[in-house]
């Protein structure tokens, strides 16, 4: 992994699926693994996952994160996972700076959520770069989330990695445990990938519209939030690399991208 020297950090959205891929050694932990290994080291992490809602926008402001099992019914092993990395309360408050279209508030006492440790314990298993979580306005719709995505913008050139965690796909009420797809499954993704290569944001934030597929790939939209977040910090001439681009379980999309 390189020493971030200068220039601008890239953006990574990662599909995360079942918890189990934080211990288990599959095609996916590897993929973050290597999406770790392919970046600049950055100074901080700001991780936007499915699993932190709140009222209003929250960030993340103790020094010392713990790791939260938020699930239930998964092997003892998971359980006992720890990602002792450092907080990095003077990124909460740049965030907080940085940020204008929403009043942020600091949770003094918020550890990282499985959205967020799952990955990053592969991506940075030394555990030894600072972590903080943006939360999701459970109140606000997509355009929301996309344009205080973009207020995020200038993070990128001071050594931040920006992470986006859920999944395009994700329908747990038609969840198969079994390598398989759902054929809506497949086509939303597919659209949705089709819709970022073209650069149409604007039919991103507005998925309900894209018809029977989204309804069914996205019936809430925790997990589909944070790719806006990572899709408006998109300059131009980034680049965008796939990894992780399959559906499995039926209804779980693991498709992930690099942005820049």
């Amino acid at each position: 992994m390189e020493i971030v020297s200068g220039g601008t950090m890239p953006v990574l959205f990662v599909g995360h699926g079942s918890p189990t891929n934080a211990i288990e050694e599959n095609e996916f932990s590897r993929a973050w693994a290597d999406a770790g290994n392919s970046v600049p080291r950055p100074r901080a992490v700001l991780c936007i996952s499915a699993h932190w809602e709140t009222n209003g926008t929250q960030v993340t402001a103790t020094e010392q994160p713990g790791t939260i099992h938020d699930f239930y019914g998964f092997p003892r092993p998971l359980y006992e996972v720890s990602y002792p990395v450092p907080g990095a309360p003077e990124l909460a408050h740049r965030v907080r700076e940085t940020v204008r279209g929403a009043r942020v508030r600091f949770d003094p006492d918020r550890g990282l959520d499985h959205g967020a440790w799952s990955v990053l314990r592969r991506m940075f298993p030394e555990a030894d770069i600072p972590v903080v979580q943006l939360s999701l306005d459970r109140a606000k719709g997509p355009a929301f989330h996309y344009e205080l995505g973009k207020e995020l913008a200038g993070l990128r050139r001071e050594g931040v990695l920006i992470v986006g965690s859920g999944n395009i796909v994700h329908n747990l009420g038609v969840i198969v445990w079994e390598d398989t797809a759902y054929d809506w499954a497949v086509e939303f993704d597919e659209t949705v990938k089709r819709l970022i290569l073209s650069g149409d944001h604007d039919a991103i934030v507005r998925y309900p519209d894209l018809g029977r597929a989204a309804r069914l790939s996205v019936p809430t939209n925790e997990h589909f939030l944070p790719l806006l977040y990572v899709l408006a910090l998109r300059d131009k001439g980034d680049g965008i690399r796939f990894f992780s681009d399959r559906v499995t379980l039926g209804s779980i999309s693991m498709r992930s991208l690099r942005i820049g």
